[in-house]
């Protein structure tokens, strides 16, 4: 664990599982910019620690790289010991995914134990971190916890039954982890990703500096139709600041170069 300090947060600890260079990475410099002591995780620590520290130069703020592999409940659990030993976790934004061939294999030539560690970090890495905040959460009467999906989440697809059927098992999770700790204050949602998440657009759409809608407005995320990862982090902020009255189960995300058929 590598703690890049600046400053000390007066909020509790948001950790992000599945940080890249992309969503993961974003959602974690929202919610450092928005004053959480955030924990960033992923199986490469040499990237996690660079992201580490870009992050807490840009943000001041306090950013934890840990190592894990979703796919083993072992580094699941040493993982959350450091995390839970910095504080509260009040946040759990799980966006763990297992990459796969951008030309899919026939479906007999899917080898079994593929299929089984794309099953295990779509939805049983998902269940081992949930089990990790959820006593503490509960303990307090609050917490988020926000699941990433995709388009593979409501459909399947050819070639694609490896990402398909874990994205499906993650989806099962959210809602019934939604229906048993919503009551007890704990906000359990699902966001479905249904476009391809680009590189950010520059410091001009950076989450702290252009919302939503401001990019709306300008048309920002409308040129090669992927969608802008800072924009998307905006949503999961706005997903973790919902009134109680109010809470999204699920949403989904999409360019507005999508045409609807």
């Amino acid at each position: 664990m590598r703690s890049m300090a600046s400053s000390a947060s007066n909020r509790g600890i948001a950790a992000v599982v599945g940080v890249g260079p992309k969503l993961g990475r974003s959602i974690a410099r929202k919610f450092a910019h928005e004053g959480y002591t955030v924990a960033i995780l992923a199986r490469d620590l040499g990237r996690l620690s660079r992201f580490a520290d870009e992050i807490a130069r840009e943000e001041k703020a306090q950013v934890f790289a840990i190592r894990i592999d979703c796919s083993e409940s072992r580094s699941v659990k040493e993982a959350f010991e450091g995390v839970l030993s910095l504080g509260f976790v009040e946040v759990l934004v799980y966006n763990a995914y297992q990459p796969l061939p951008w030309h899919p294999p026939n479906f007999t030539d899917i080898r079994i134990d593929s299929f089984e560690k794309s099953l295990a970090v779509s939805s049983v890495g998902a269940f081992h971190c949930a089990q990790q905040v959820l006593p503490g959460m509960v303990e307090r009467g609050r917490g988020t916890i926000l699941f990433t999906g995709c388009t593979a989440s409501l459909s399947g697809i050819a070639g694609y039954s490896e990402l398909c059927c874990g994205k499906f098992a993650l989806r099962a999770l959210s809602q019934c982890l939604a229906r048993e700790f919503q009551p007890l204050g704990v906000h359990v949602a699902h966001v479905i990703i249904d476009g391809l998440v680009g590189p950010p657009r520059g410091p001009g759409s950076s989450s702290q500096r252009t919302s939503v809608g401001e990019q709306a407005q300008s048309g920002a995320g409308s040129g090669d139709g992927s969608m802008d990862p800072d924009a998307v982090a905006q949503t999961y902020w706005h997903l973790h600041v919902q009134d109680r009255t109010t809470w999204t189960q699920e949403i989904d995300l999409r360019p507005s170069s999508t045409r609807f058929f």
